[in-house]
């Protein structure tokens, strides 16, 4: 019955009903740049709408108005230890963190940070944050005691290192391009994570997510799976359009866009193939932030049917 049902689900979807797919507004909006303007043709009727605040895409996802979310993977994961229903079906953000300094800083290793101030964007327990600890901790420094952080929303850390009120800034492209005017990047942070942890995919960033009842229906899943990977392809096979349709949603600068990409990766990766890497990153995430991530989630959290 189950399988009957399945079916009839999957025909749904093809011939009309579609799925739903929010996605964050910012530069994630290129690997998805071919579906949003109709660019790829796909064998799944799709509805992309996107989301501006944390809060926002978890208002959408707990009123079961969308199928597929693309969110951070850490972000992904609090909500499923919530309770909230969503299953990771595969990270494509995997390079995306720099560190960037002023040009009178001299950096000849983690010690040069004794002392420093960092920015990062958000807040503590984001992305750069975490890492940053991490590699901190990793080479004999204690975080918020010989290295403190400060946050802020990365536009807000772009203009003030351009104006020389910040020293150092761990942010994500495109935010570093805008800033190499007036400074330098004096860290990796994806391959400075790789050679901490052993890991090779680099920092899992942001995934894809299932939602709801679709969970129960693999074929659905496959078919949303397919026309992503394809978006992804004929974004880096067309990327002038691609950043033409990015930077019109985002109102950036087509060259800032197209210079960050040369320090993106944007790769998708099933579940089943880098749970290893995302497990790696949510127990250092649990070990460094407890209170942002209480608990790993269990094997359940990754979608591999």
């Amino acid at each position: 019955m189950k399988k009957f049902v399945s079916i009839i689900l999957l025909f749904s979807v093809i011939f009309g009903f579609g799925v739903t797919l929010i996605n964050p507004f910012g530069p994630t909006i290129f690997p998805v740049a071919g579906l949003l303007n109709k660019e790829v043709k796909t064998d799944i009727a799709l509805d992309i709408k996107l989301w501006k605040t944390m809060d926002e895409a978890t208002a959408y996802i707990v009123s079961k108005k969308v199928n597929f979310a693309a969110l951070p993977v850490t972000f992904g994961a609090t909500l499923y230890n919530k309770g909230v229903d969503v299953r990771l079906v595969g990270v494509y953000s995997w390079r995306l963190f720099y560190v960037v300094a002023s040009p009178d800083f001299e950096f000849k290793g983690f010690q040069s940070f004794k002392g420093e101030k960092i920015y990062t964007a958000h807040g503590r327990g984001q992305t750069a944050d975490i890492v940053m600890r991490y590699l901190l901790v990793k080479n004999g420094l204690e975080p918020d005691k010989d290295v403190t952080f400060a946050y802020a929303q990365p536009q807000e850390i772009v203009s003030l290192f351009n104006s020389g009120k910040i020293k150092i800034a761990a942010i994500p492209e495109p935010f570093v391009t805008m800033t190499l005017s007036k400074g330098k990047i004096i860290l990796d942070l994806q391959d400075e994570w790789n050679k901490a942890s052993g890991l090779k995919y680099g920092i899992p960033i942001t995934g894809i997510f299932v939602t709801g009842k679709l969970v129960d229906y693999p074929q659905t899943v496959r078919l949303f799976e397919k026309s992503f990977k394809e978006s992804l392809s004929w974004a880096y096979k067309n990327i002038d359009r691609a950043v033409e349709i990015t930077s019109a949603q985002l109102g950036m600068p087509a060259n800032v866009l197209k210079t960050s990409l040369q320090r993106s990766q944007y790769n998708y990766v099933s579940a089943a193939d880098c749970k290893d890497e995302v497990l790696s990153y949510l127990r250092k995430l649990n070990e460094l932030y407890p209170e942002g991530m209480p608990k790993v989630p269990d094997e359940k959290f990754f979608y591999t049917k």
